[in-house]
């Protein structure tokens, strides 16, 4: 699996688990990385709350330039993550918690 199919496989995951059926109450973006570098994969916006997710085929995938910065720097105003397979269902259940509790 190529991590774009992993990142595909989760905004569709992502999205249909959220509640809600209109583009309003829910959007979940695939980014593009040659955009900003560092800027995570993917960003979740449910209403009024919001969040971004760095997309890992594996827990040992190295990182790149600046993903760590935006994941703990931004992660003071909205939810923000790693997420690999081996932390996926810890991640989006607390994902799922912070924007719809």
């Amino acid at each position: 699996m190529l991590e774009r199919d992993y990142q595909m496989y989760l905004a569709k995951e992502i999205y249909d688990r959220l509640p809600g059926r209109k583009l309003a109450d829910k959007l979940v973006i695939i980014n593009d990385p040659n955009y900003v570098q560092g800027i995570p994969d993917l960003s979740v916006f449910y209403h009024s709350k919001s969040a971004m997710l760095e997309v890992k085929l594996s827990e040992k995938s190295k990182e790149r330039p600046n993903q760590r910065w935006y994941i703990e720097n931004w992660g003071r105003y909205m939810f923000t993550a790693f997420i690999y397979p081996e932390n996926e269902a810890e991640v989006l259940s607390a994902l799922y918690a912070a924007l719809v509790d």
